[in-house]
């Protein structure tokens, strides 16, 4: 061994690498708490979302589409346990199934010029993506395949259960991907490419 090699062995450590340079920083993060940054987000629990699905149903039952995907739209669970999550979406994907085809760009025009309407096409569109990312990543199995009607539109689902997701394996979880995919098409054609932008920077997640 050099006598460089056994003065580095003997005198030189890895201490530095312990160093947090970031708070020697006066205008670091480290410095100030970066979650003043942010809005607080209330907590919603899943007996709150379970409970807004018996009134989403109702509306849906009544013939009020507007008014079953806004209560979806105005409570959207971005702090809240996984089941109060996967309760909201479910809850978003009865009601999207359960509207026609041929209503979906009427419906969506009236909930944008409502107050608060873009801001509701992007919670949409949140929903949207992470119901596309569950149909992609996951096998499990719902009540009922969304089809296409003689009318043009799209069957209801029945009670929810723990899953959305289709039966039937490719074709049908295909079937309701291409749901999803109708509705995407017509919140960009309303809201425009913003809207996706928007969703996408958006740090609160549903």
């Amino acid at each position: 061994m050099s006598i460089i090699q056994q003065h580095s062995n003997a005198t030189l450590g890895d201490a530095w690498r312990t160093i947090n340079i970031d708070a020697l920083e006066e205008d670091s993060p480290a410095n100030f708490d970066i979650s003043t940054l942010r809005p607080p987000v209330p907590e919603i629990t899943e007996p709150e979302v379970r409970q807004l699905a018996g009134q989403v149903r109702q509306l849906l039952r009544g013939g009020d589409n507007d008014g079953a995907l806004r209560g979806c739209l105005e409570m959207p669970v971005y702090n809240g346990s996984d089941a109060a999550k996967e309760a909201a979406l479910q809850n978003i994907l009865e009601v999207l199934q359960s509207i026609k085809a041929s209503d979906m760009s009427p419906l969506l025009k009236r909930l944008y010029t409502t107050e608060n309407g873009s801001e509701l096409l992007d919670v949409l569109m949140k929903y949207l993506y992470k119901g596309m990312a569950t149909l992609k990543g996951s096998g499990a199995s719902a009540p009922h395949t969304p089809t296409r009607t003689p009318a043009g539109g799209f069957n209801t689902i029945g009670a929810p259960t723990k899953s959305f997701l289709p039966q039937g394996g490719a074709d049908s979880t295909g079937a309701a991907m291409s749901v999803l995919l109708s509705w995407h098409e017509k919140v960009v054609e309303v809201a425009g490419l913003g809207c996706i932008q928007r969703t996408m920077t958006d740090w609160r997640r549903v």
